[in-house]
């Protein structure tokens, strides 16, 4: 198992040319939010645009398109049907595939709500996606009653579970993981050879293959609702922008770690916020850029 360095981080940051455009750096497509749940997409979507891709669409049902639209300006918004759970309906599959084509990553999860419309949702899109794509919380949720279906994606895949998605997603119980977290990574990771895990928690691990990474970065102030939405807004944009899912994985998790720390340091563990993480994004690049 390794430590993610800092330097390991700053070499592999995408680049950016000073003749780019929004069309050059990425396109994520993020499938997120529902009616109770918009502040997951916002939080994701928000930690993107942070995060430098070029172009964010966001795919979310009609009834929240008025809170998510009056809270990021930047976002492409594609308002879809609602199901009758207020999250995005299964009928909008067919839509939702053609558009993930103008995609260089996606995100599929945050705050989508656990009903029938979101696995059929969340299967589609696997078996179809061909850009990276990141699954979190709801997405996770969707997958543990056939989690077979990770082996017909088209493409590799990053999950990010906490302990008890990932009983979920296993079967294993949550204290066991939490107690033999190294060996249940990479484990999983070698079962699913397409598969990027980013196990959070105290110390997040990314598991690839069987290669473990543990991340020094972050404090348990980030210990609140939302955090997990920010790391997949994170990861999601450099996916868009051209980083390895891998490298993505380990770059967005030690950025989203650092940038907790840095609001931590400013606000207190107690009285920070996950968007108080976005907030201090930009400070942690600037890191990247200055430090040797």
């Amino acid at each position: 198992m390794k430590t993610i360095d800092f330097n390991f981080v700053k070499r592999n940051m995408p680049h950016r040319p000073d003749d780019a455009h929004k069309g050059t750096m990425g396109t994520l497509m993020n499938i997120t939010g529902s009616w109770g749940y918009t502040g997951a997409a916002i939080l994701c979507a928000k930690a993107a645009l942070r995060s430098g891709v070029g172009l964010l669409y966001q795919i979310l049902p009609e009834s929240v398109y008025p809170i998510f639209a009056s809270s990021v300006y930047e976002a492409v918004c594609v308002p879809v049907s609602d199901s009758a759970d207020k999250t995005v309906s299964s009928s909008s599959v067919y839509y939702i595939q053609t558009l993930l084509e103008k995609a260089s990553a996606a995100v599929i999860g945050c705050g989508l709500k656990n009903t029938d419309d979101t696995r059929a949702v969340v299967d589609a899109v696997i078996k179809s996606c061909t850009s990276p794509l990141v699954v979190d919380a709801d997405g996770i949720n969707a997958l543990a009653s056939h989690i077979d279906i990770l082996e017909r994606a088209k493409t590799e895949l990053i999950l990010t579970p906490h302990p008890k998605e990932f009983s979920r997603l296993t079967e294993l119980d949550t204290a066991y993981i939490v107690e033999n977290r190294v060996k249940a990574a990479e484990d999983f990771s070698k079962k699913y050879p397409n598969v990027t895990l980013v196990l959070k928690g105290h110390r997040t691990l990314i598991a690839k293959n069987g290669e473990i990474y543990e991340n020094p970065t972050g404090n348990s102030g980030m210990a609140k609702g939302g955090a997990g939405d920010v790391l997949s807004g994170i990861i999601g944009s450099l996916l868009a922008q051209g980083v390895s899912p891998f490298k993505a994985a380990v770059m967005g998790v030690y950025l989203h770690g650092r940038a907790g720390d840095i609001a931590a340091e400013r606000l207190t563990k107690t009285a920070m916020l996950p968007s108080d993480i976005i907030d201090c994004l930009p400070e942690a690049y600037t890191e990247l850029r200055t430090k040797d």
